[in-house]
């Protein structure tokens, strides 16, 4: 038999799950009806208690009458029977993470567990000997393309450091664990105040609060640059985004995933291209939104879970579309967005250049049950301001370094 196929598992079957997980996280001792608030020492992160706290929800007053509505030239569907939990409480339950490696693999599924793939760079990152000293590796396989090496090494994409780590083969993991993961930034290295100037820089790292799940980074030191041997093989340089958007696809765990992330990815596209933020897997013009399909994140009863990373740069300018402002066409004359050739095109509201230099991710805001008519708002509140439309059923949880909060 192959994988099981959850895609129409009936309906009431997820109400009552979801009746009684929801019981759970009210009466537990750290769900928020119990937390009390704490101070926070410089350095260390707290556990955002509510959706807003975290990020901010659209509103009407503030954002216009389009936050409330979906789209409506939406030109894409799910099929009719695409059945997922509607009903079940999602923020805060996402496990804690400290750093998130994509490994590119040009395929948009993959087996089961992918660290279970013979040869591949996920499986020696979970066989070796060299493990994460700065908390916990998420891993993700990704289309991103596998390069034409004759070596047949591959690439991979470090987060948040919004790194590309070249030539990498299950040989030299024990390497990039112990000279790329372990002396990088983690989700709980603080940002601090960013310039647009300082972007590029190193931020300090700082360990984590005991008030958050995630480890400390590595021997709660300061972060250090690393220390790669002369002879190395592997190579480092700017992942040239300024978003990300990570679908999960993996039809092995889940029918729903594979059918979900073609469309919402098509839907993205069709929004974004107007906007001159389209990047495609080969295109990496400077700035600009990446779109790539990864592994099984969990959660797949919540399909589609997306997964958006926001470069410090991106977070500091707030790029607020007044209620004046009507559909994302007219988004044009209030953002700063590339054009075709990659060069910045600055409007009105913001005439400052930036630097996209080594910028890494100030955020990451992890959405679930996302449907293509959701996809227009996610891109014009979520990608690029940050905010979020429908916290309540589409949140699942993230991380702020800019105010020092975590979901976990």
């Amino acid at each position: 038999m192959g994988p099981k196929d959850t895609t129409y598992k009936p309906f009431a079957a997820y109400k009552m799950t979801s009746t009684l997980k929801n019981l759970y996280y009210k009466l537990s001792p750290t769900s928020s009806a119990f937390s009390v608030p704490t101070l926070k020492n410089p350095g260390e992160f707290t556990k955002a208690r509510t959706t807003n706290e975290l990020f901010p929800t659209t509103t009407k007053e503030v954002d216009g009458e389009d936050c409330l509505h979906d789209c409506s030239s939406c030109s894409v569907k799910y099929p009719n029977k695409f059945t997922i939990d509607e009903d079940e409480q999602l923020y805060g339950h996402v496990k804690g993470w400290s750093t998130h490696l994509i490994v590119a693999t040009g395929k948009s599924d993959w087996v089961r567990d992918v660290s279970d793939e013979k040869g591949s760079v996920m499986e020696a990152v979970e066989a070796s000997k060299v493990k994460p000293s700065n908390g916990r590796l998420m891993l993700s396989a990704s289309n991103i393309p596998v390069p034409d090496h004759s070596d047949h090494t591959t690439t991979v994409l470090l987060l948040p450091a919004f790194q590309f780590i070249d030539n990498v083969s299950p040989a030299n993991t024990p390497e990039l664990i112990s000279d790329f993961v372990n002396t990088g930034p983690t989700n709980t290295s603080p940002l601090g105040h960013i310039s647009s100037s300082a972007a590029a820089s190193e931020p300090t790292s700082a360990p984590a609060s005991e008030s958050s799940s995630a480890e400390p980074t590595s021997s709660e030191n300061p972060k250090i640059a690393p220390t790669i041997s002369p002879n190395s093989t592997l190579k480092s340089r700017p992942c040239p985004h300024k978003y990300l958007i990570l679908l999960c696809s993996q039809k092995s765990r889940d029918a729903r995933c594979g059918q979900s992330a073609p469309l919402l990815r098509r839907e993205f596209e069709r929004i974004l291209r107007p906007l001159g933020l389209y990047r495609d897997l080969h295109d990496e013009r400077p700035g600009g939104v990446g779109i790539y399909f990864i592994s099984h994140v969990g959660g797949h009863k919540f399909s589609a879970n997306l997964m958006i990373y926001r470069k410090a740069s991106a977070v500091e300018k707030p790029k607020q579309l007044n209620g004046e402002t009507q559909g994302i066409q007219e988004a044009l004359d209030k953002l700063k967005v590339e054009d075709d050739k990659g060069k910045d095109v600055v409007l009105d509201v913001n005439k400052a250049q930036e630097d996209e230099g080594n910028g890494e991710a100030a955020q990451c805001i992890w959405l679930a049950r996302v449907r293509p008519e959701d996809c227009e708002n996610i891109i014009r509140y979520t990608v690029l301001q940050g905010k979020v439309v429908k916290p309540e059923r589409q949140l699942r949880g993230g991380f702020d370094r800019c105010k020092q909060l975590v979901s976990w």
